[in-house]
C-alpha cells in the first residue's frame, strides 16, 4: 500500500495531497464535492471571503453527514446521484488535462 501523489483543483487552486491507490477515487469525488459546495455558496454572492465560504462548504458537508449519521432528512439515493455527477465532471476535466 504504497502512497502517491494526487493533484486536486478546488477553488481554482491546485492542492497536493498523498494518498493510497485505493482511495484515490474517493478523495477524487469528496474533492469535487467540495469544490462544487464552494461554487454553490459564491453563486449565492452573500459571502465573498474564500476563507470564510471554505468554512460554509465545510460545515455544510459537516451537517450532511451527521444527517446521515443520524438518519434524518437525507436522501441516500439523492446522494449517490450528485456523487455519480460530480464523478463524470472530475472524469471529463481529467480526460482534458491528460490531452
Amino acid at each position: 500500500m504504497k502512497n502517491k501523489p494526487l493533484n486536486l483543483d478546488i477553488m481554482g487552486r491546485e492542492f497536493c495531497v498523498t494518498c493510497p491507490d485505493e482511495e484515490r477515487e474517493e478523495i477524487q469525488l469528496a474533492a469535487a464535492y467540495l469544490d462544487n459546495k464552494i461554487q454553490e455558496i459564491k453563486a449565492e454572492g452573500k459571502v465573498i471571503d474564500s476563507d470564510r465560504i471554505a468554512i460554509i462548504a465545510a460545515l455544510r458537508i459537516t451537517h450532511e453527514l451527521l444527517m446521515l449519521r443520524n438518519g434524518t432528512g437525507f436522501d441516500m439515493n439523492e446522494f449517490r446521484r450528485r456523487i455519480n455527477s460530480l464523478k463524470k465532471k472530475v472524469d471529463e476535466v481529467m480526460i482534458k488535462t491528460e490531452s
